[in-house]
């Protein structure tokens, strides 16, 4: 199982990337397997400030539908399109090329609460 030392991680299974007060987000490599082949991903929130744990978007497998959750507060600044063309990519590549969403993050501090790689582990 990949997980990224880089990263803070939710109990969701929702990743974030901080770069200053920009954010990425998407979601872990065992989400996606257990999620199975991702045909389409639908996130209808740029532009929108969301607070921490709201539904940003959804995605799509064969075998269901499941809910993205913020893991820290901001505002959805753009979608991934490489999702909206390739939904798989997110299969292929779910910490580079299959990220979800930028973000601007309204309370750093809240990044505090996430889960570190090796808490992560531990849970899955």
């Amino acid at each position: 199982m990949n997980v990224p030392v880089n990263l803070l991680y939710t109990k969701d299974h929702e990743w974030l990337r901080v770069e200053g007060n920009t954010g990425y987000v998407g979601i872990t490599d065992f989400a996606q397997g257990e999620l199975g082949d991702i045909v389409f991903i639908e996130i209808e929130t740029v532009g929108e400030t969301l607070a921490k744990e709201d539904v940003f978007g959804t995605i799509e497998a064969v075998k269901t539908v499941s809910d993205m959750f913020m893991p820290v507060s901001g505002e959805i600044l753009e979608s991934n399109p490489a999702i909206e063309e390739s939904p798989d990519v997110v299969n292929k590549d779910p910490y580079g090329k299959g990220w979800m969403v930028k973000i601007k993050i309204n309370d750093p501090s809240e990044a505090f609460s996430l889960l570190t790689p090796e808490q992560y582990k531990a849970m899955i």
